[in-house]
């Protein structure tokens, strides 16, 4: 099994989760494979029934924001950017140029992983941080991930207050 990281920024705020994983299926190397197909989707479920268990109300994908998710997800997958949150201003400052009307608030989840939407979603929520990233005052978010040469998958959620 692999080790997975968590990593949550919102402005300035960070905290850090090592989980494991687990899967369905394995690869010819024995390890388990995780298909991408719909993950964002998927989290976005996930995060979302847990938002509404807990009364807040659900996120909106926006488009722009997941774009800048998935542009971040494959920089750190490809090794172009480092594990975390380097360029996170980058990113809401280029979502709001995308934006009708004024972004007030921003925060951000990183992990990888050979982790399941529903194992991303559970150790963010197990993370001090992410919690409070996934009950914030948020609207809108954007989700990305993507895989390694290796395998191991990199996500991305951005968090938006309109």
């Amino acid at each position: 099994m692999f080790k997975a990281l968590f990593l949550s920024a919102a402005i300035a705020t960070a905290a850090c989760h090592h989980g494991t994983t687990t899967s369905s299926s394995m690869t010819a190397s024995g390890r388990k494979a995780i298909s991408l197909e719909g993950m964002e989707n998927d989290i976005l479920k996930e995060v979302n029934a847990y938002r509404k268990k807990t009364g807040r109300s659900p996120l909106q994908m926006m488009d722009a924001a997941s774009a800048q998710a998935a542009i971040h997800s494959r920089d750190m997958a490809s090794g172009k950017t480092k594990f975390g949150h380097d360029g996170f201003e980058s990113r809401i400052t280029a979502i709001r140029k995308q934006a009708t009307g004024t972004i007030n608030a921003a925060a951000e989840n990183v992990a990888y992983g050979e982790l399941t939407a529903e194992k991303v979603v559970d150790g963010w929520l197990h993370s001090p941080g992410h919690k409070r990233n996934i009950e914030g005052d948020y609207n809108l978010t954007g989700i990305g991930v993507a895989k390694d040469k290796n395998g191991v998958i990199y996500f991305t959620q951005i968090f938006l207050r309109k």
